[in-house]
Parts: C-alpha cells; structure tokens; sequence
C-alpha cells in the first residue's frame, strides 16, 4: 500500500530517493533505517544492485551447508525479496557479476567478466538507464574507498559518480532514455566514533565493549566527513529484519547484534552520510537527505502517524 506523502517536490510529486549497491544485503547493511524512515513517511525507494553476490561467502554457520552453496544464486535473490519486502522498496539488479572478494600476497586476478573488470562505460549506462527511468532527487552510494576496498563496492563507487552526472549531460549514453539530474548524491559513512559510543553504552551498562577489537585494527576515520545525520533510530528494529532476511550473510548470533537495540537506539539514534554533491543550497549540518530540495506539503502532513 503506497503511503501518503509527507512532502512532495516543486512539481507536485513523490520525493525519490536511489540507493546505489554491490551486492544484495547491503542495502540492508547501509542506511535501512534511512531507507524504513523515508519509505514511511511516503517518498519512493529504490534500490540498485550491481551484483548477483554469486561469489560471496556463507557468513552464518547455520547456513554453510552444500545445498546453501550449490545454489547461492538464487537463495542470494530470495533473500533479497525478503529484504526487500521487509523495507518497502523496489529493487532493480544491474545484472553483473560478483567479484569476490580477492585474498592472498600477492592477491589473484579477478575472475573474467566479473563487476570489477567490466568496461566502464557499459556498466555507467546501465545505472544512468535506472537513473533517467526513476528521475530521483537524491542517490548514495559509497566513498571512493567503497566503505572498504572490495573490487565491487570500488567500482558500484566509480559508476554512481559517473551516472550522477551522466544522467543530467546532453549527449550522454543518448540510447539510456530522456536526460534527468538529480540534485544531490551522498556516500554512507560509518565512523569510529560511532562503535566508541556504542562500546561506552555497553560499559555503562556493566558488559563488555563488543567493538573493542574492530576498534584496535580501525586504521582510518572518516568522522570529520559526515555533513547529514539522519535520525532514524525508531526504524533500527525494521533494518535488523531486513538484515535477518539475508540469512546467507547475517549470523543473527554475530556483530550486527552485539548492542541490544535499545542500547543502540540512545547511544547512536543517526544513519551517517556525506553530501558530495549537490545542485541546490542547503546548509551543513543537515538532518534531511532532501534538505534544500524545494518541496510542498503532501496529503499524509497532520495524518495520524
């Protein structure tokens, strides 16, 4: 059921919001709780995934069986239904191939025709495609490090720069449907000092710092970066399921619920990000993905929340 908009842009319709990914689990990873906020207050969600995830790893003991490896392909897509169903959007696959994640010294190539080698120009098109299609206001993705330095999250990086301002060029991909520029894109940030706050809530608390460890390796810091801090911490328990959906990849034992959510929710209630890009004025700090996007009020303004 699509929900009454809170807001709507200059011209009358639902704000949208793309969300750019490697892999299925990481939209539900990265900003779900922007994602449950935004889709609840009734802007239009979608998410791009630029991979199969074909070559990723059984992260959940309970789910590293023969049966779960032989046919990771299609359970990689169920679960992404799920998630999918779980955050309220639609999703598109761009329909390259994962990667993996490269491992050794020296580290092997990357497999023939996988996301990572493919030409460039070939896999900007197919997201400046879903870009004119969708004509959203604002897009994330990740930094130019890709949150961390998989081949895949590299180049899901370099393709949503690129599309960003291909979708808007006159003469650009001419054959990828009728020219639209989104106002703003943003790249996730997730900072140590939120797993320092979260490891001081948990020692307030009389338990150990589960992120003690991930702390002592932490080898760079990307806090001084974050420009938006979206306050989402009423939808935390929405992204966990969405999260719990990926059962391939999220032991529901491990990292991601090592902080009750509770706990989570007081010592860190924002979903990070850096403005990188944006055709409008708005003032930093912001609070709001579509800060500075002129904007009227919507049907759902006063409706009972």
């Amino acid at each position: 059921m699509t929900v009454a908009p809170l807001h709507l842009d200059a011209a009358g319709e639902r704000l949208r919001l793309l969300h750019v990914h490697a892999h299925p689990d990481d939209e539900s990873s990265k900003g779900a709780a922007t994602t449950a906020k935004y889709v609840a207050e009734g802007v239009e969600v979608w998410v791009a995934t630029c991979t199969g995830g074909e070559r990723g790893d059984i992260l959940n003991p309970a789910m590293d069986r023969p049966d779960v490896l032989e046919n990771i392909a299609e359970i990689r897509k169920q679960e992404m239904d799920a998630a999918r169903e779980i955050l309220g959007i639609h999703q598109v696959w761009l329909g390259f191939v994962d990667s993996g994640l490269p491992e050794g010294d020296p580290l092997p190539p990357l497999p023939a025709g996988c996301f990572g080698l493919v030409d460039l120009d070939v896999a900007v098109e197919a997201l400046v495609k879903v870009v004119r299609e969708f004509r959203p206001h604002v897009i994330t993705t990740y930094d130019e490090n890709g949150g961390y330095p998989h081949p895949d999250h590299v180049r899901c990086h370099q393709i949503s720069v690129a599309a960003f301002e291909a979708a808007g060029k006159d003469g650009a991909f001419p054959d990828a449907g009728p020219l639209w520029q989104p106002q703003k894109l943003y790249y996730h940030m997730n900072s140590r000092a939120k797993y320092e706050a979260l490891d001081a809530a948990m020692l307030a608390r009389g338990q150990d710092a589960p992120y003690a460890e991930r702390l002592s390796r932490w080898s760079r810091d990307t806090a001084d970066r974050v420009t938006t801090r979206v306050n989402c911490a009423d939808y935390f328990a929405t992204r966990d399921r969405a999260l719990i959906a990926h059962a391939t990849q999220i032991d529901p034992e491990g990292h991601w619920f090592a902080v009750p959510l509770q706990v989570h929710q007081q010592a860190w209630p924002t979903e990070d990000y850096e403005l990188v890009q944006s055709y409008v004025e708005t003032t930093l700090p912001e609070d709001d993905l579509f800060a500075g996007i002129p904007t009227q009020p919507g049907p759902g303004v006063g409706s009972p929340s």
